[in-house]
This record gives structure tokens, C-alpha cells and sequence, in this order.
């Protein structure tokens, strides 16, 4: 059975993804870290829209963890026509203050996580048709961050990558990045854009309005899509500051603030 793959499903965004895929009557396979929210989204969503949902809970920071989630999937005989990868770890605090558990969880799941299940998704992808890949950036990833130094690191690495495979798997499948601003789906970050200002409201969109623009984007196989009329502002002003007035404005708003909820 063809099916999307769906990490971070136990979040915010990832819920909205679930909802919309699953009101398309597309057949699912979530991943998280919570069995419970889990199963009790699948049968939400199975209950609601009568789709076949499949769970596996998955610590995308192994290896080993992984490659299981492929082995339960191989068993049951699903290939896929979509991974849309959700999952990330956006702790921000200054990078003295990181603990190594901390910094490599964040590295690998917002990473490595992406680029072996990108693999594994196409190694497995449906015969029937082009498979499409979507990966949640950041509009953290335009310009380096002090303060939030990591998470800027992951995500324009991911933005790079996914923008290369773009090119690379042109033709048997669909690469796109998007890049929202802040999206309000617990109180930590409600309290972290509203600690960002004037501006940072205005950037904030709902997850079902960035999971619906992001699936569009996909489907017309953009490479790159900034979501939001005040983010695509930014995204371009962003290139004619210089960086060194950047990176002195961003140090300045984001060192305020700490967020550690992962």
C-alpha cells in the first residue's frame, strides 16, 4: 500500500498535516515520540475521515530506531508517495549552555533525521507515480543566529540539501523546502514570538494555513517557498543588510529569550 510518512505527528503542525492528508483520503504512517498521542491521533483521524493509519514510534536521533521504522514498514508492505518531515528540535539558548545530549539530539533530528529517511522514503517510494518530498525549514535558516545558533545551522543545511536533491531526483520525485516564520503550537512559542515584537506576530501563521501552503508548494514541485507575505519581506530584505547589522540586531532580540522544551 502507497502511503505518506509523516514524522513530528504528535506536534501542532504535524497534526495539521495529518488532517489535511487525511481528509484527501490518503493513507498515512505516523511517527512520533509519544505511543499515546499517537494512537490517539490515528484514531481520531481513521474515525473521522475512514483512512487507513498506520503508527510507529520513532526517536529519529538513532540510527538503529530508523532503519526499524523501514523494517516495520517493509513488513507490512508499504512504499511511499510522500515524506513530509515535520520533526525538529528548535531549543534556543546561548551554545555555552547546551548540554552534548542537547546539541546532538538537535543536530540529528533536524539533520540527519531528514536526510536518512529522505533516503529510505525513496528507496521505497511508489512505482506508480513521481514521490514527493517535503522538509519544514525555517526562516531562522536565512542569516546566521546568534543565540538560536544550532537551529539556524540545521535548517539552512537542510534547505541546501533538499534544494540539491531538487535537481538530483528530477524526474522520479518532488523536492521542496518551505521556510515559515513562527507558528503558534505551544505556549513556549506563543510566548517567544510575542517576546520577538511587532514583527515576530505578524511572521506567526496557523499550522493549518503553513501545512496547506506547503503541500500546494510541493505539488507544484517548487524548490523553495517562504510562507507568508511579511516572511517573503524579510526573506528578501535580509539580503541587502549587511551582516555584520544582522547579525548585531538578531544577538540583540534573540539573547532575551531562552526556549528548552524538547
Amino acid at each position: 500500500m502507497d502511503m505518506t510518512l509523516l514524522t513530528g505527528a504528535c506536534g501542532g503542525l504535524g497534526s495539521a498535516f495529518a488532517h489535511l492528508l487525511a481528509a484527501r483520503g490518503e493513507p498515512l504512517l505516523l511517527t512520533g515520540r509519544s505511543r499515546e498521542r499517537l494512537d490517539a491521533l490515528a484514531r481520531a483521524l481513521a474515525a473521522q475521515y475512514s483512512v487507513p493509519v498506520e503508527t510507529f514510534v520513532c526517536d529519529l536521533t538513532d540510527s538503529g530506531a530508523r532503519q526499524a521504522l523501514f523494517y516495520f514498514a517493509d513488513a507490512k508492505e508499504i512504499s511511499f508517495s510522500r515524506l513530509v518531515y515535520v520533526a525538529g528540535i528548535d531549543t534556543q539558548k546561548a551554545a555555552e549552555n547546551f548540554t552534548e545530549e542537547k546539541l546532538v539530539a538537535q543536530a540529528r533530528v533536524n539533520l540527519e533525521g531528514a536526510v536518512s529517511l529522505m533516503r529510505g522514503v525513496f528507496l521505497r517510494r511508489s512505482a506508480n507515480g513521481i514521490c514527493e518530498f517535503l522538509a519544514i525549514g525555517s526562516m531562522s535558516g536565512v542569516s546566521p543566529m546568534p543565540y538560536f545558533a544550532l537551529y539556524s545551522a540545521t535548517k539552512k543545511a537542510l534547505e541546501q540539501y533538499c534544494i540539491a536533491l531538487h535537481t538530483e531526483w528530477m524526474g522520479r520525485a518532488k523536492v521542496t523546502v518551505v521556510l515559515p516564520g513562527g507558528i503558534p503550537t505551544r505556549q513556549d512559542i506563543r510566548e517567544n514570538i510575542a517576546a520577538h515584537g511587532w514583527f515576530g506576530k505578524v511572521s506567526a501563521l496557523p499550522p493549518e494555513t503553513v501545512a496547506a501552503r506547503a503541500l500546494r508548494a510541493v505539488a507544484g514541485n517548487r524548490r523553495r517557498v517562504v510562507i507568508g507575505f511579511w516572511n517573503k519581506l524579510l526573506y528578501c530584505g535580509m539580503h541587502l543588510v549587511p551582516l555584520s547589522w544582522r547579525l548585531r540586531a538578531i544577538a540583540k532580540i534573540w539573547k532575551k529569550t531562552e526556549k528548552d522544551a524538547f
